[in-house]
């Protein structure tokens, strides 16, 4: 039996053996089967929900209630319900089981999680390779002098000056990478958004539940993208540039500056990948971006099925309609397409959506899906799980990869020409 845990308002946690450990998908709770569960992954770590209170089944009853006050305290005194974050490589399967809180709560990942015989366990199923991205590669001690070096070798470079921000601030492992240069490596570009994500977690209006990244504050001339980029591909291992980060709005936006500086990179060198990651409903930015000779486009997506697009999405000044229009385009260009498919358990593993997702990777020549766990409250998400039928994410995955034998399934960003 896998033991509910619960954190005080100080963010100690304990296990509670009396109450089983219980999870949601969407808006129905369940008891994950030890089966589902894997040990807490290095890498992970562990996040109180504040002012929500841990929902588990009772050893005695058999029913689903919640743990209000710390059991191991006389006086009263709030618990909280206990998430784990998950590091790149994982994908989550449920959501913890809690109440509603009373506040927006911060834009996060939140994963079930549960003690069994002194280890955590959560619900969670490995789709990637851990190495790569694995957190021991990042955070080094001798970040701060790599970063100094990289301020003297690119001076008054403000992307160089963004991205020192968000490798010490955010620990943004593609930010990191142009530091350490290897591997892949973002390039903020754009302050602009022609969209606003619901769970955008780089600009939140005010009262929400507040951006956990500060967005870029300007847009780089071409000439700052190509010095860095260029470094980056000619020196780096497995070298990937990629536009479109955590810390910035929509990239194609800047698309003139972009495209001006692939024309400018690649007149320096044809190594590497040049990678954008973008709502694609600027499809004319896109044609320029093609033009310009973009590698690489990852696309995000909340559903496949428009009004859920839409919804979500809250496009200002395109449509669904023109994501697809986008996603033919670069068919037609033969150019390498991604899906940042931002999955919700009980919403993203329901049998309408799945069908409407290898529809979609079908028609566009779709040659990878990247699983990405949405960071969210998950009270904005009831609406959306209301009328789902969810399979279990371990179902979804296993039908994504029977289904569509020739896409490939993870959740890093390669080079897969």
């Amino acid at each position: 039996m896998v033991a509910l845990i619960f954190s005080r308002p100080d963010g100690q946690w304990f296990d509670f053996p009396p109450m089983q450990m219980a999870a949601a998908s969407g808006n129905h709770l369940t008891i994950p089967s030890k089966s589902e569960l894997i040990e807490l992954p290095e890498g992970a770590t562990l996040t109180m929900m504040p002012l929500a209170a841990p929902i588990g089944m009772d050893q005695e009853t058999g029913q689903f209630l919640a743990l209000d006050e710390n059991p191991y305290k006389k006086r009263s005194e709030p618990v909280y319900a206990v998430a784990a974050l998950l590091p790149q490589g994982f994908t989550r399967t449920y959501m913890p089981a809690a109440t509603t809180a009373e506040q927006t709560l911060p834009l996060l990942g939140y994963t079930a999680v549960g003690s069994h015989k002194g280890k955590l366990y959560v619900a969670a199923a490995a789709t990637d390779e851990h190495q790569r991205w694995a957190p021991r590669h990042y955070n080094s001690a001798g970040l701060p002098q790599l970063i100094a070096a990289r301020r003297r070798e690119f001076p008054g470079n403000r992307i160089i000056e963004q991205l020192a921000h968000c490798a010490l601030e955010y620990g943004c492992f593609t930010a990191q990478n142009i530091f350490y240069r290897r591997w892949e490596g973002g390039i903020p570009v754009s302050p602009a958004c022609n969209a606003a994500c619901l769970c955008c977690i780089s600009e939140q209006p005010e009262g929400g539940a507040g951006s956990p990244q500060q967005r870029i504050g300007f847009c780089p001339e071409a000439q700052e993208i190509a010095a860095v980029a260029i470094a980056h591909l000619q020196q780096a291992e497995q070298p990937i540039i990629s536009f479109g980060q955590g810390c910035e709005g929509e990239p194609s936006l800047a698309y003139t500056q972009i495209a001006a500086a692939i024309r400018l990179i690649r007149g320096a060198t044809e190594r590497g990948l040049i990678n954008i990651n973008t709502n694609a409903g600027a499809t004319e930015a896109v044609r320029e971006l093609l033009e310009a000779g973009m590698d690489s486009f990852r696309v995000s997506l909340f559903s496949p099925i428009a009004d859920e697009y839409m919804a979500y999405h809250q496009p200002r000044d395109y449509a669904f309609a023109d994501v697809l229009r986008s996603l033919r385009l670069m068919r037609e260009r033969g150019r390498q397409v991604s899906l940042n498919l931002l999955t919700y358990p009980g919403f993203t593993d329901d049998r309408r959506r799945l069908d409407a997702l290898c529809g979609l990777v079908q028609e566009m020549g779709i040659r990878q899906i990247q699983l990405r766990n949405l960071n969210c409250d998950p009270s904005l998400m009831q609406d959306f799980c209301a009328a789902s039928e969810p399979l279990g994410m371990l179902r979804f995955i296993y039908e994504l990869q029977k289904r569509l034998p020739e896409v490939r399934l993870g959740n890093y960003s390669r080079d897969l020409r």
